[in-house]
């Protein structure tokens, strides 16, 4: 124990270890590999990363515990109490409180970090099975002294004898693999070759069960599928939260964790591979494989993500004009990117399409082909980082735009990611204004019989993003936000719903028993953080609608685990989308896995992605002179002055009305110059 070293020990996972007088409890934590959420990054802004030091003598561990060896209450906790109230009795912020002496931690549940409700399916598609790796097994003629060959080059000949394939090469780690599979009497081997050039695994005998990985890197969640390389069957598919949460919840905040920390990248980059190493082990295990059978890897990722993964410092990424450091696709073994399969495994990352339009958005517009259809097109993948595809047959077009992660649960009062307990279905009655919902973890309705036991073993929690999206929406239906989105205080003496809130309102969606759970509510910032977000992606459709020159579109597609369980009549009442008729509005599912498992399958895909790319026109947000305009009219609910007559011909439209605000909205920031603190 060096001389100003303390210990801490951290409950209830029970990690413990020695670090410098004044290290930050947060550092501390991570470094003993102690999940403890941080939504901003380690600001100070979000708190989630609450701690509170337990006292008392721990004899077993010979740490004496008290509050006083933390650091006093600081400026930055001061001011987190006065803009988000008191902090419970006892707690403080990890990221923000530094250790002075021995202590024992305890992490509350709300502040740790959960293994997420991962709804990534994999849809069935139509795809073309030509995959980059064959199997061929071949016999090979025993050596003799007549003949003074090395056994690669019998391999070579019984190849080109027994399959025609020439030109090869042999991965050089695979030629301790190749004296080992002759020892069997028939010196029969099976050999796989990457796109008819590369030997890159040698088995005695016949092996038959090639395996590849399918992979969907997100910012919040990374979804794997383990397919079949023989039939293209999905063996499994599994999904993980993507343990970079804990270094900030957007992606431009992990940037900025970069840009504040040397090691940042390298801590990033570590995490994010350790979990998708993580799913490949739990994927072969549930199919009966082993790691050693993956032989190819198809990746797709925002360009973020997808510099993280390869290693990259995604630093040029936060701040204009966001270069990728490459666009191209990539292909190399695994191992160098430090993925755990077989050692000769190929990874292909589909390219990336912009600084903010990544492989994933590339992955979207194989599956989905856009570009393939005389009608107009519209494909939105939701995420903190909205990536947007307007096509027909004639032009594509591609953008992103900043929504923030507000719907993903974030920057709402009661948001929450989805998890058991949380609210993802909402109707609110237009008489009474009284609500009903579902939780996640429950078929039934709040108002149902058995609702209450269904959830009892972990109450109603909070509402994720899916929720949120309806709530907004059915509260404007029912006439308890204007077209602003203000909340209609007057409405107070009508219901007890509608609660005062300072100089605004907040609508009551689920009241708890308990007094010592807080009540689920909508509150009127959460309303203007729903608004922001919609804005900033209604805009950055609106932008691509202009340069295609286009009022309408024929077809929307939603993508990601996000759009795959929003409501789209909801989603377009709240303005989300351009006005369309509801019957063509449709989820497309994991769109990016699906376009990573055709480039998986088929390696014609993989040249038909360069060239779809190669003719996309690019629109950047960050500097389109419109944005603001667009935005500010998209801040209406739908919108300012937009109509939508296809989606009030099937939904009753509430009645006019004007609420005077108690706050004034703020208008969205776009990138700036420096990613965002």
């Amino acid at each position: 124990m060096a001389e100003g070293d303390v210990k801490v020990l951290f409950m209830p996972s029970g990690r413990r270890g020695l670090f410098p007088r004044g290290t930050p409890l947060l550092d501390a934590a991570r470094g003993l590999g102690v999940d403890i959420d941080s939504v901003c990054g380690g600001r100070g802004l979000c708190g989630r990363c609450q701690i509170s030091c337990v006292t008392g003598s721990f004899a077993k561990h010979q740490i004496e515990s008290d509050v006083d060896h933390l650091s006093p209450f600081s400026a930055t906790e001061e001011k987190f109490e006065e803009r988000k109230g008191p902090l419970k009795e006892g707690r403080r912020l990890s990221c923000h409180t530094t250790l002075l002496d021995d202590a024992v931690i305890d992490v509350p549940a709300e502040s740790q970090v959960h293994r997420q409700i991962v709804r990534k399916e994999m849809e069935s598609r139509d795809i073309r099975l030509d995959t980059a790796t064959r199997l061929y097994y071949v016999q090979i003629e025993e050596p003799s002294l007549e003949d003074p060959r090395g056994e690669m080059q019998f391999l070579f000949e019984a190849l080109e004898r027994e399959w025609g394939v020439t030109g090869l090469t042999l991965a050089n780690s695979q030629l301790h693999a190749l004296q080992a599979a002759l020892t069997r009497e028939d010196r029969g081997v099976t050999v796989a070759v990457y796109q008819e050039q590369l030997i890159t695994g040698i088995w005695p005998g016949l092996f038959d069960q090639p395996r590849g990985i399918a992979i969907d890197v997100g910012s919040t969640t990374v979804a794997a599928h383990l397919c079949d390389l023989n039939s293209g069957e999905v063996l499994a598919s599994a999904g993980v939260m993507n343990p970079q949460i804990r270094y900030g919840e957007d992606l431009m905040s992990r940037v900025s964790y970069v840009m504040m920390h040397p090691e940042g990248a390298e801590l990033l980059t570590s995490a994010i591979r350790e979990a998708i190493n993580g799913l490949f082990v739990e994927l072969t295990s549930e199919a009966s494989n082993q790691v050693e059978d993956i032989l190819e890897i198809a990746l797709v990722a925002n360009p973020i993500m997808h510099h993280i993964v390869l290693g990259i410092n995604p630093i040029n990424l936060g701040t204009a004009p966001f270069a990728l450091t490459t666009s191209d696709a990539i292909d190399t073994r695994a191992a160098e990117m430090g993925l755990n399969a077989h050692p000769e495994a190929r990874l292909y990352c589909l390219p990336c399409i912009a600084g903010h339009v990544g492989a994933d958005a590339a992955g979207v517009i194989l599956a989905e082909a856009p570009d393939r259809n005389e009608g107009m097109t519209l494909v939105v993948d939701v995420g903190t980082n909205a990536e947007i595809v307007l096509a027909n047959n004639e032009r594509l077009l591609v953008c992103s735009s900043p929504t923030g992660p507000a719907f993903e649960g974030a920057q709402v009062s009661s948001g929450q990611r989805a998890t058991i307990g949380a609210i993802e279905r909402v109707q609110i009655d237009r008489e009474t204004l009284e609500p009903r919902f579902k939780c996640i973890g429950s078929d039934l309705w709040s108002d149902e019989p058995g609702f209450t036991e269904a959830m009892s073993g972990t109450g109603v929690t909070g509402i994720c993003g899916s929720g949120i999206i309806e709530v907004v929406a059915e509260m404007y239906l029912a006439g308890i936000l204007s077209t602003d989105g203000v909340v209609d205080g007057a409405l107070a003496e009508r219901t007890q719903r509608i609660q005062a809130d300072g100089r605004t309102f907040s609508y009551v969606l689920h009241a708890s028993s308990d007094p010592e759970v807080s009540d689920v509510l909508v509150t009127q910032n959460d309303v203007r953080q729903i608004q922001l977000a919609k804005a900033a992606l209604y805009a950055g459709i609106k932008l691509l609608m202009d340069e295609m020159g286009v009022a309408t579109v024929d077809r929307i597609r939603l993508a990601g685990a996000f759009g795959s369980h929003i409501s789209v009549s909801h989603a377009m009442v709240l303005g989300l989308i351009p006005d369309c008729d509801l019957e063509q509005v449709t989820s497309a599912g994991n769109a990016a896995g699906a376009g990573a498992r055709m480039a998986l399958l088929d390696r014609n895909a993989r040249l038909e992605i360069a060239a779809t790319i190669a003719k996309a026109e690019r629109i950047e947000t960050a500097v389109a002179d419109d944005f603001q305009a667009h935005f500010v009219g998209a801040m209406g609910l739908p919108h300012q002055s937009d109509p939508f007559p296809k989606l009030f011909s099937v939904v009753s439209p509430p009645a006019a009305k004007v609420v005077e605000s108690g706050d004034t909205p703020k208008r969205r920031r776009r990138r700036s110059s420096r990613a965002s603190a």
